[in-house]
């Protein structure tokens, strides 16, 4: 049997490669991931369920759970900073030039 050989990624943009994807989508998958560990760092401090997030924000519970446990397939970022924004919370986003943009 033929042995795969591991890869390493240690940057989003090198997992994105190793998937055969842009470095587009992996800004992207960093920009959710981010609002995902906040929106943890909250629902955990204010121990408010999932029911009521999903009351708050507009959307399904199930929804809310799966985002909860890191499934963000199908979730776009204007859903997660819905649902911030439903707990009171506001997105600051911040643009600035990569070194490597030509």
């Amino acid at each position: 049997m033929r042995r795969l050989k591991p890869i390493v990624a240690t940057t989003p943009e090198d997992l994105a490669g190793a998937l055969g994807l842009s470095a587009v989508a992996a800004k992207e998958w960093q920009v959710q991931h981010a609002l995902l560990k906040r929106l943890k760092e909250i629902v955990r401090r204010q121990e408010i369920t999932h029911a009521e997030i999903a009351r708050r924000a507009g959307t399904a519970r199930t929804r809310v759970t799966a985002i909860l446990n890191d499934d963000l397939e199908h979730v776009s970022s204007d859903l997660l900073i819905r649902i911030l924004g439903s707990l009171g919370y506001r997105v600051r986003v911040s643009v600035v030039r990569s070194d490597s943009a030509a």
